[in-house]
């Protein structure tokens, strides 16, 4: 008998988890998280995973409260004699802290990769990490999807005239690089340089963009700062029109007043994070058939190579 799948939800994905078990096909597993008074809580599986493939779908957004409830559904789910755990995480917090990069810090990604095998996941799927090569931090599969696979598609339909791509700093070159290239488009980039973190002492913009229609790529817009000064810098570059595509909308501090007086189109994000308030100029693209498909492809040990832009450039190509 083969092991059937079962998705289940964490408190901070469960309208994308639904959507996902949706386009899967199947119903939403049952799990209560009781909390307790002093803020502790506990989750418990509702139904009988045994024997079973268990998808738990949880972004660490926030992120520790979200992370912690992961941990211990993994560690439940293990304990209920699942057969295959797999945390498939939309957002992966703590994804910035990738490297030593000052003395005395703490390297987060990497400590919560080993927290995640140390509670019993087998596997882990996820999206557009901020480095790549967090990767290489687990010693489980780590499959990881690319949010460009929808945002080609939106791109596409915008019927842009002069389309040119912009990477608002250097460190997201090659996410946009490959973008540009399906497109047979022009990349420029936004070099910034931080006083501290979340804060921009300088831009300058590297690359032509007059009378160009420029879409802004990115993986996070935390507070929207770096996303408004550099649309604003474009346009007084010339750029005829400003819009960003950005995966995770973590949307913290000032984000939602910085986008809505920002000189942008308009920011379109992911699904990954739920968003806290609705604004005109947000708007959202489910990563949910992305993710069904990911997971089906994991329960069939099938690839998820279609799924990536390479693939599709490849097509293109032929």
């Amino acid at each position: 008998m083969n092991p059937s799948v079962k998705i289940f939800s964490g408190t901070g994905s469960q309208k994308l988890a639904e959507k996902i078990a949706k386009q899967f096909g199947a119903p939403i597993g049952k799990i209560n998280i009781q909390k307790f008074s002093d803020g502790e809580f506990q989750p418990i599986f509702l139904e009988s995973i045994r024997g079973d493939y268990v998808f738990l779908v949880q972004s660490t957004y926030a992120p520790t409260d979200n992370l912690m409830e992961l941990l211990l559904m993994i560690d439940a789910a293990k304990r209920a004699s699942a057969y295959k755990i797999i945390a498939v995480i939309p957002y992966y917090g703590f994804a910035r802290q990738d490297r030593k990069d000052k003395p005395r810090v703490a390297i987060g990604s990497k400590l919560i990769a080993t927290l995640l095998e140390a509670a019993g996941a087998n596997r882990v799927i996820t999206m557009d990490l901020h480095a790549p090569q967090i990767q290489a931090f687990f010693e489980v599969p780590v499959d990881h999807l690319d949010s460009s696979a929808i945002f080609i598609p939106y791109i596409e339909q915008l019927k842009l005239k002069n389309l040119a791509f912009a990477a608002p700093d250097v460190g997201s070159t090659n996410r946009v690089r490959e973008v540009a290239s399906y497109f047979n488009a022009e990349m420029v980039i936004c070099d910034k340089h931080r006083k501290r973190a979340n804060e921009i002492a300088s831009m300058v913009v590297i690359g032509d963009v007059k009378d160009r229609d420029i879409v802004i790529i990115d993986d996070i817009c935390d507070t929207g700062g770096t996303l408004a000064k550099a649309a604003a810098l474009l346009k007084e570059k010339g750029a005829r029109s400003v819009r960003a595509l950005i995966t995770h909308p973590v949307l913290s501090g000032k984000a939602y007043e910085n986008i809505e007086n920002s000189v942008l189109e308009e920011l379109v994000v992911c699904d990954t994070i739920p968003l806290k308030q609705e604004t005109s100029k947000i708007k959202i693209i489910s990563v949910a058939e992305l993710f069904a498909i990911a997971i089906r492809n994991a329960y069939e040990n099938k690839s998820i190579t279609s799924l990536f832009i390479h693939s599709q450039l490849k097509g293109k190509e032929k």
